[in-house]
């Protein structure tokens, strides 16, 4: 009766804790972040150029504009940027709408070759004529602020 004692009051543990097998912690790598390219936003300040009265040929002082905005566009390009200009060419509204259509477009053109042999790349350049449709004044006075071609630029 003492070893029975024993082995009831000593014996084994009340409860008897199984080993339990631990499963292995999965640890995952972090998936490598993608390096996205930002491209801080556009930001030119190309300046308007004028005409004289029926011409399409470029002033000196504007020729002049026409150098600050094509290193304003190639500081840009240098960047990364991807961008295109739109050379708008305008008019006063003495003559034909025909006839301003055609002279907005030269003068257009005009400004765009000035920029190509400043050496900007010509496929980024668009030009268009609103001839006389787009008027800044009406003032017959202020007519010279028609006769000229602004630069509109769109993110690619």
């Amino acid at each position: 009766m003492g070893i029975l004692f024993i082995l009831t009051v000593g014996g084994c543990p009340k409860k008897c804790v199984k080993p339990v097998a631990e499963e292995p912690v999965v640890v995952e790598e972090p998936a490598p972040k993608e390096t996205v390219k930002v491209q801080p936003k556009l930001s030119l300040n190309l300046q308007t150029i004028y005409f004289d009265f029926d011409k399409s040929e470029i002033r000196p002082g504007d020729a002049q504009i026409l150098q600050n905005n094509a290193d304003q566009i190639k500081q840009a390009l240098n960047q990364g940027q991807e961008f295109m200009v739109t050379i708008e060419g305008h008019t006063c509204p003495i003559g034909t709408s025909e006839y301003n259509m055609a002279l907005g477009q030269r003068r257009a053109e005009a400004a765009k070759s000035y920029l190509v042999k400043l050496g900007i790349d010509g496929s980024i350049l668009n030009t268009i004529s609103y001839g006389e449709e787009r008027l800044v004044t009406t003032d017959e006075n202020q007519y010279h602020l028609n006769r000229r071609c602004e630069f509109k630029t769109e993110e690619k």
